[in-house]
């Protein structure tokens, strides 16, 4: 079982489509296909740096792609009922126990409510899915006015998850525009989120540096 078949199941992708279109509905950000293939992406660059095995690198993209299926259910605990309909999907598509073991773990540990970066899998899950802030996030301009989380995230003109060249540090660089959210609004409601991913970036034996406009801040 490949990342690209997982991108090619109609019934994962009708899933992303209903759970966006749920948290659409409360007011939250996008989480549709533009935010989970981030993260796959993402997820497999950090373990492709760090020489992790191209079978480690799938397992990372799969879980990114389908780590935000629990929104379909509910937003609360939306990790643990996401990581239950992975089993599922997973097992009827025939994929290996040891695989769906990694996977599952991974996305029933990504929210920070609850999560651990118990394994490589799950701690780069964490690193991508915490550092896809953007403006392109937020579905409507005029929320960003008066919703602290929507104006964080429509602050953040570039953001940018790089690993240096030693492997010995990872980086998470933002551009905020600072006329429409401060540097503090983005520590008001990520700090839990960064804090959760330098445990992940130690879980895989690199620090964790944020850089905001040039000046790093962890």
């Amino acid at each position: 079982m490949t990342y690209e078949e997982i991108k090619n199941n109609e019934a994962i992708n009708t899933y992303i489509r209903h759970a966006d279109a749920s948290l659409s509905a409360l007011g939250y950000t996008e989480h549709s296909f533009a935010h989970v293939t981030t993260v796959a992406e993402t997820a497999g660059y950090i373990l492709e740096t760090l020489g992790y095995s191209q079978h480690d690198v799938e397992l990372a993209k799969i879980a990114g792609y389908m780590h935000d299926l629990g929104n379909l259910v509910n937003r609360v605990e939306h990790s643990q009922s996401g990581a239950v309909m992975a089993f599922r999907i997973l097992d009827k598509l025939n994929m290996p126990p040891d695989d769906i073991a990694t996977i599952v773990t991974a996305i029933g540990n990504h929210d920070e409510g609850t999560g651990v970066a118990v394994n490589a899998v799950s701690a780069a899950l964490i690193l991508a899915d915490k550092s896809d802030v953007r403006r392109s996030r937020v579905r409507n301009a005029e929320d960003a006015k008066t919703d602290i989380h929507d104006r964080v995230n429509y602050s953040v003109i570039k953001s940018k998850l790089k690993i240096n060249e030693e492997k010995t540090l990872i980086k998470l660089k933002l551009s905020v525009d600072t006329r429409m959210g401060s540097v503090m609004d983005y520590f008001e409601i990520f700090l839990g989120r960064m804090i959760m991913c330098r445990k992940a970036a130690e879980k895989l034996g690199l620090d964790f540096k944020l850089i905001i406009n040039e000046q790093q801040l962890i």
